[in-house]
């Protein structure tokens, strides 16, 4: 079985890489109850060979398995089964039902705020750093990027406590960040919604500031819905 990149139906067909296809095959196996709860998943060595991939893809797919919360990794014993279903991923502390209350609660009113009291220097940086997003080629840096973009609103909000709290949840962010870019293509999305927020700030418009942060953790809601959301049978993506 050759796991290479292949292509998904729809309006809008996106590459699937071998990652995105590794996982989908191990998931879907999972909860076919080909590796029931409990059972362990064959060793790396063994999924690279009959899948034909190499280690780093195997282990980013093992990665997200986890993050799904359909198996634990346990050092020197190898990857157990520990749900048959996704129900709720977890970033880090946090899981991503709780993640997403909380940042509908706070960074929606937070980029309103923003509108009415950020300075020239809040809007400079945001400036430089969404030039720097809009360029970068890298995954890791953008992440890196997309969490300073949400700590540089809520600074742009001149109240140090709204900064601490996404500063909380800075590791969360970057890790759903990475999940979504990796397994939703929200990169370019995620790239526009930043600057429909960034113009809502410079304009003033407490009201954009509102909708724009609202239509982005919108759009990050139903990716994240997609991708934990159980493929119809037979969905799984082909070799090619």
């Amino acid at each position: 079985m050759n796991l290479s990149d292949s292509q998904t139906g729809g309006t809008r067909p996106r590459r699937v890489s071998a990652m995105e296809a590794v996982l989908s095959h191990l998931r879907g196996a999972i909860e076919r109850g080909e590796y029931p709860v409990g059972d362990k998943l064959p060793s790396e060595a063994q999924l690279c060979r009959s899948l034909e991939v190499s280690r780093p893809v195997l282990r980013e797919a093992l990665r997200a398995l986890q993050t799904m919360g359909l198996t634990v990794s346990r050092t020197g014993l190898g990857t157990f089964v520990v749900a048959d279903a996704v129900e709720d991923p977890t970033f880090g502390d946090y899981a991503a039902g709780h993640l997403m209350e909380v940042r509908r609660h706070i960074e929606i009113p937070v980029a309103g705020y923003a509108a009415r009291r950020r300075t020239t220097e809040n809007l400079d940086r945001l400036a430089r750093l969404l030039d720097r997003m809009e360029r970068e080629t890298d995954t890791t840096a953008w992440v890196a990027m997309d969490t300073l973009f949400h700590l540089a609103v809520a600074e742009a909000a001149q109240n140090p406590v709204f900064r601490r709290v996404i500063e909380e949840i800075r590791d969360a962010l970057a890790r759903q960040s990475a999940f979504l870019n990796e397994l939703g293509g929200r990169r370019e999305q995620s790239d526009r919604e930043h600057r429909a927020i960034f113009e809502a700030l410079t304009d003033g418009s407490e009201r954009d500031a509102v909708d724009a942060m609202t239509h982005h953790l919108d759009r990050v809601e139903t990716t994240l819905t997609d991708i934990v959301r159980p493929a119809p049978p037979h969905d799984e993506p082909q070799a090619v």
